[in-house]
Order: structure tokens, then C-alpha cells, then sequence
């Protein structure tokens, strides 16, 4: 397993003076733009709904109607983009990243999909001259604002040793854990872990309201504890807001959990926990809170527990 502790030539990473192409503003998408761009990047940007990307506009970025032009003699192209039908659009077809006359020589695709499709895309950009990185991230948009995202990356070394200069202006964790597609096997394994976390941290709060706690008091005796985590850390104070805005969306975690149950299968193993948080999500947005956090999980068990919520608009 490699890590950012191993060395290159410095004239082999990359260096503020490189122009990138980011492909999708998003929650997390935007922040990671702007960490770039303070840093020094010069960066050409799209986006599916290019007005999202007006505050990178201001802050010197280039806008372009299609990947493809973003591409055109960038150094580096990034995508963040939903889902991996994105993926594929965005670097293949006439309009993708990788029909630019003068393509860029590294990809890195930030977007958590389908390992199979990660090495598909390498495969391809390999074809084409271009080294290229599944580069999933996790720390939702608190981590993509605070440029403390965890990323788990597959691809070539070399290709890594590139790409590391940049991917430190967006994480404080970044671990190649092998080749193409090793990456988004690994994200696979941070959403098993999200989602019965989740579970575990909505039933205790949905707990403690029937049985009459203080639930803010109960977060402060049992998070400093062996229950606490991120999620009891940062969401579970949200949820007692009623603010439900999402640092990730509840749709994209149902896409999320459909891969792994999908690998999961793949390598033999029955997973029946993952498969009742997929259950549960589907639950979520069929409640009409697909584009909510993921702590909404607190809302469908809420209401059908009896429990009053407060949702902050």
C-alpha cells in the first residue's frame, strides 16, 4: 500500500502552474474547485447546471459548456459528478473529456461508482495516452469545505505520486490502495461502514425521544465514549436541529449501497445489514427526502415510530 510518504521527482508532480479541468459543482464539487483555485490552479470548469459554478467564475475560473472543451489543454481533468451513467458521459462520447484534440495527461475521477467502470476508464484513457485515478472521497461537505476529505485512490503509482500535490489541497488522508478500481472498492467499504452507523445513530435518537431524555445531554455522556463517531459527532447534532440539508444526498447513498450489495454479490458474500440499510434508504426516498442528508433516515423511522420532528425549511 502506497501513501503520500513515498517520493518522485519534484518535476513530476503537480504544480500550481497546471491548468485543470473540473467536471461538476456540486456539494462537495464546488469547495473542491475553490481549494484549487486559492491554491494557485488555474482552473476550466463545467458543470450539468453551469450557474452553480458563478462563485469559481469570480474567483478567475474559465466556464465551458462541455467537458470536452473544459479539456482541451488542461493539464489534469477532475471529475465530481453523481452517479456512474455521469461518469461515463462526461469522459466518453463525442462531448467527454477524452474526445478533446489535445486531452489532458491525467484524469482523476473523484466520483464514488462502479469499481468495474474505474477500470474501464482507465483501460481507456490508457489507450489515449492518459493515466487515470479513481480517486473516491469521503468527509461530506463539512470535509470538502474544510479540505479534510479522507481520499481513497486506485491507478497507476507514478500516476499517483502526479496527482498528489493536488489531492493534498483537498484531503488529509490519502492512500493508494492499489490499481485501477482499488479506490471505489475501498468507498464501498466506507458506505457499509456509513450505513450501519447510521442505523445505530438514528435508533438511539429515536430512543431516547420516546423514553423522555434530554437527547443533547445523552449525545454528551455517550459521544466521548465507545458509541462516538463522525456521524454521532457531526449529524447527530443535526438531526436534533431538524436540519436536514444534505452533506451528502440520501439518492446518491442508495446508488452507493446498490454497488456494494452489487460487488458484495459478485465476491460471494451476504451481507444482510448493508442490505437492510439499502431497504431503509429506499424507505427515505419514497418518503420524498431523496435530495436530504443522509441522517433523513431520522424522518421515515420518525414518523412511523409516532416521534415529532421539527424540520428546519
Amino acid at each position: 500500500m502506497d501513501s503520500t510518504g513515498s517520493t518522485e521527482p519534484a518535476n513530476a508532480a503537480a504544480r500550481p502552474s497546471d491548468i485543470i479541468a473540473f467536471i461538476g459543482t456540486g456539494v462537495m464539487g464546488l469547495s473542491m474547485a475553490r481549494h484549487l483555485l486559492t491554491a494557485g490552479y488555474r482552473l476550466r470548469v463545467t458543470s450539468r447546471t453551469l450557474s452553480r459554478a458563478e462563485p469559481l467564475r469570480e474567483l478567475g475560473a474559465e466556464l465551458f459548456a462541455t467537458p470536452r472543451e473544459a479539456a482541451e489543454g488542461a493539464d489534469i481533468v477532475c471529475s465530481m459528478v453523481g452517479f456512474p451513467k455521469d461518469v461515463e458521459e462526461v469522459h466518453g462520447g463525442q462531448a467527454g473529456t477524452l474526445a478533446a484534440s489535445r486531452p489532458p495527461k491525467l484524469l482523476i475521477d473523484f466520483t464514488t461508482s462502479q469499481p468495474s467502470l474505474a477500470v474501464r476508464l482507465a483501460a481507456e484513457a490508457a489507450r489515449r495516452g492518459i493515466a487515470a485515478l479513481d480517486a473516491p472521497v469521503s468527509g461530506g461537505d463539512i470535509g470538502a469545505r474544510n479540505a479534510t476529505l479522507s481520499i481513497m485512490v486506485g491507478g497507476d503509482p507514478a500516476a499517483f505520486e502526479r496527482a498528489c500535490p493536488l489531492f493534498l489541497r483537498l484531503g488529509k488522508t490519502v492512500i493508494r490502495q492499489g490499481g485501477p478500481g482499488a479506490g471505489q472498492h475501498t468507498k464501498m467499504v466506507n458506505q457499509i461502514l456509513i450505513a450501519g452507523t447510521m442505523v445505530g445513530v438514528v435508533e438511539g435518537l429515536l430512543y431516547a425521544a420516546k423514553a423522555g431524555l434530554n437527547p443533547e445531554q445523552v449525545l454528551a455522556s455517550v459521544g466521548g465514549g465507545a458509541a462516538g463517531s463522525w456521524t454521532v459527532a457531526n449529524l447527530a447534532p443535526r438531526v436534533l436541529k431538524g436540519d436536514f440539508k444534505p452533506g451528502f444526498f440520501v439518492e446518491h447513498f442508495i446508488k452507493d449501497l446498490g454497488i456494494a450489495l452489487e460487488e458484495a454479490n459478485r465476491l460471494g458474500l451476504d451481507l444482510p445489514g448493508l442490505a437492510l440499510a439499502k431497504r431503509l434508504y429506499e424507505m427515505v426516498a419514497a418518503d420524498g427526502h431523496s435530495r436530504r442528508g443522509t441522517h433523513a433516515l431520522y424522518l421515515a423511522l420518525a414518523r412511523r415510530q409516532g416521534v415529532p420532528v421539527e424540520v428546519l425549511h
